[in-house]
């Protein structure tokens, strides 16, 4: 394990004199990288950090007139390594606020440590619904949209089209699996209908054979208006466009899809924010640099209007009505209370295009258009949440 403190102050005990200090961990395991699919893709290994980076320059901007100091310390540990070791060795009882970018089990098993119950864990990396439901947690803020939430969000956008009828083709992973239940979950609240599914099982490269075999594939007895595609591996969703036995669009983890930050997302202030990190970063910015800088813009934000470094003010605070966070995206994000997933638009992208925004015009909500996408206050399988009601 190493860790990195943040770069731009040498001297912390003089940038933070006489100020209220906010000190925020980074905790994140390298994950071993997989070979690219194609040779235009780059390989990032530093996905969420320099997210965070930026949002501390944006928290101490504002702390230069609050009197407030906001030090971000990253701790990276190898693939390899023990993630609960260096949580008890280095972060525990050291630090109130942690932002996380972990695999889901360790999501949970990071925040179900004894010394975290007087802790914040935001988690900046997962997309599991089960961590927002049934694997619930109280001290566990999640910032990217769940797959229930872009499910919903391009349920939306095909019910808008009236592209009702779908062709849903499954990978093998488990992830797969997990996002398309979360489709079949959004075809059925917004009634659509899944003619057909199918698993892709070809062990061999799409990028040899995906000529012949989509169009073999592809050719099904039911005609369908859109096909919607489980592959969060990348492992052949790449090749369906173009190739499929019937003109049909291509939607889900490739072709259109739903996400929370995308390099063709312009409107709202999102081009200054882009430039910026790019800048810094030398590349687009990605997801989890997305979830990492609104996990520690919150804590910025609520430290700033609570006027406190401590946990209790600062939590309540963003737990509250009254919470709200700039994200780039025309609305205010906040916290659900019952489940504590960020409530946010989901961007819906082409590789090279912003094609819409959701939630789409005309859902409608009795609190916020953001809660028809995912799991609703009544649906949720929170057990803490129910409990607490």
């Amino acid at each position: 394990m190493f860790f990195i403190g943040f770069p731009l102050f040498a001297s912390v005990s003089v940038f933070a004199k006489g100020k209220q200090v906010i000190n925020i961990a980074y905790l994140m395991q390298t994950q071993k990288v997989r070979p690219p699919l194609s040779s235009l893709d780059p390989i990032i290994e530093n996905k969420g950090v320099l997210g965070a980076e930026l949002a501390i320059e944006d928290n101490n901007t504002t702390g230069e007139y609050t009197r407030q100091a906001f030090i971000l310390k990253t701790f990276m540990v190898p693939a390899d390594g023990n993630v609960a070791d260096t949580f008890n060795k280095d972060i525990a009882k050291k630090y109130s606020y942690v932002v996380t970018n972990l695999a889901s089990g360790l999501t949970n098993s990071v925040a179900d440590l004894p010394a975290a119950k007087d802790m914040v864990i935001f988690d900046a990396g997962t997309v599991d619904d089960s961590l927002r439901g049934k694997q619930c947690r109280a001290n566990v803020l999640h910032l990217l949209p769940s797959r229930a939430m872009r499910a919903d969000a391009l349920a939306q956008y095909l019910m808008k089209k009236k592209w009702t009828k779908w062709f849903l083709a499954i990978g093998t992973t488990q992830e797969d699996m997990l996002y398309a239940e979360a489709v079949k979950r959004a075809a059925k609240k917004f009634n659509m209908t899944i003619v057909q599914e199918k698993s892709w099982e070809h062990t061999f490269d799409a990028r040899r054979t995906a000529q012949s075999d989509v169009a073999v594939f592809t050719q099904i007895d039911d005609d369908y208006d859109v096909l919607v595609v489980a592959d969060e591996q990348g492992q052949f969703g790449e090749y369906l466009d173009y190739r499929t036995w019937l003109p049909r669009p291509v939607v889900g983890t490739q072709g259109l899809l739903a996400t929370a930050w995308h390099r063709t997302h312009e409107q709202w202030g999102a081009t200054q924010i882009q430039n910026r990190f790019k800048e810094r970063a030398g590349r687009w910015m990605e997801e989890q640099d997305y979830g990492a800088y609104l996990a520690v813009r919150a804590i910025g934000e609520a430290a700033t209007r609570s006027q406190s470094n401590e946990l209790k003010p600062i939590k309540d605070y963003i737990l509250s009505d009254q919470f709200a966070l700039q994200g780039y995206k025309g609305t205010p994000l906040s916290f659900r209370t019952w489940d504590h997933q960020l409530r946010q638009p989901v961007l819906l992208a082409a590789p090279r295009s912003m094609v819409a925004v959701a939630p789409i015009e005309g859902f409608l909500h009795p609190k916020t258009e953001l809660d028809t996408l995912g799991f609703d206050q009544p649906e949720t399988q929170c057990q803490w949440s129910k409990s607490s009601e």
